[in-house]
């Protein structure tokens, strides 16, 4: 028996329970893990919920992201064994290979050796922000050198990815930030600006910042009323990724800004390039190698243990964290 974290029913971070389950043996394929860390994410909060794109059969399991040791291989694996310090890939649906537990089994191509230099919490902390920020900003945007990207929830975990990721291509980072509390904390992180959207005007100093040349790349979480500054700032032929829907409130479409912009307002999900072996193969190597260099460092906002994952979720939805949460095991 193992313990794992359950939910029957949908509601606040009160309705997760752990409980103790039988794991079997790895099937063929895949790996099993004994877990260290777990590395949090709105999705999971949002599963938790009941609004995410996902509908779970109750009760059911949550988590993306873990770290830990190799305990044993299912058939047909050969490229680890026990003992080996592992992290796993974000899968395509954690309905079927949650995270959330002190052992788990997960696809062998979802299993990443680490650089043996990180630690379990940050090694928990690696693949859904940089992922995601990689798969937007340098695979589909193309982000180089000269260029202005605008990141909106720019104190998250995928935030700051972005912000490490855009200061290794040459690219210049403006973090957008509800409020200035967190203004020093970015520019020490490596954005070159920052914007507090509740306390400027967003579409002027975007404006300011990147001047005639304009924001040619937006990433947003967000969605809402913020997309028309957004939009108002960026340069002809400029692409906007939206990967969140963290607004309640409706998103226009700015039309004629598009229009005469020849705007692309793009949907993005990690899971294209988790699920395209050569991108994602690329994107692993471009990340593994920002890693051993320093130039990525996961930025820990808070860990909790194991038994208190009610207060971590509580902490993951107060937004009052800068980086990512992270659940010891």
């Amino acid at each position: 028996m193992t313990r794992v974290i359950r939910f029957h029913q949908h509601g606040g971070p009160e309705v997760l329970r752990i409980e103790d389950v039988t794991v079997p043996p790895p099937p063929r394929g895949e790996v099993q893990i004994r877990v260290k860390a777990l590395g949090l994410n709105r999705a999971e909060a949002m599963l938790r919920a009941g609004n995410y794109i996902e509908t779970p059969t109750l009760p059911s399991g949550l988590g993306y992201e873990a770290a830990g040791i190799v305990d044993r291989v299912g058939e047909g694996v050969q490229e680890f064994a026990p003992g080996d310090a592992v992290s796993v890939v974000p899968p395509p649906t954690m309905l079927r290979w949650p995270a959330y537990g002190e052992v788990v089994n997960f696809p062998a191509r979802f299993v990443v050796k680490h650089p043996p230099s990180l630690s379990w919490e940050a090694a928990a902390a690696v693949w859904m922000q940089y992922l995601t920020a990689y798969g937007a900003l340098i695979d589909i945007a193309k982000l180089g050198k000269g260029d202005f990207v605008a990141v909106t929830a720019a104190s998250s975990s995928v935030g700051l990815a972005a912000i490490q990721i855009a200061n290794r291509v040459g690219a210049t980072p403006i973090a957008v930030t509800r409020t200035s509390a967190k203004r020093q904390a970015l520019l020490e992180l490596g954005a070159a600006h920052v914007v507090a959207s509740a306390e400027e005007h967003l579409a002027g100093r975007l404006k300011e910042i990147a001047g005639s040349q304009g924001v040619r790349v937006v990433l947003d979480p967000i969605g809402g009323p913020i997309f028309e500054p957004l939009t108002d700032a960026m340069s002809h032929g400029g692409i906007l990724l939206e990967y969140g829907a963290l607004s309640s409130e409706p998103t226009p479409f700015p039309l004629f800004t598009v229009l005469s912009k020849a705007l692309t307002l793009r949907g993005y999900l990690v899971h294209e390039i988790i699920g395209d072996p050569a991108r994602l193969a690329a994107a692993k190597a471009f990340i593994l190698d920002g890693l051993a260099s320093g130039a990525l460092k996961p930025v820990i906002a808070r860990t909790f243990p194991f038994d208190q994952i009610v207060d971590a979720h509580r902490f993951l939805e107060s937004n009052q964290q800068f980086g990512k949460i992270v659940v010891t095991v």
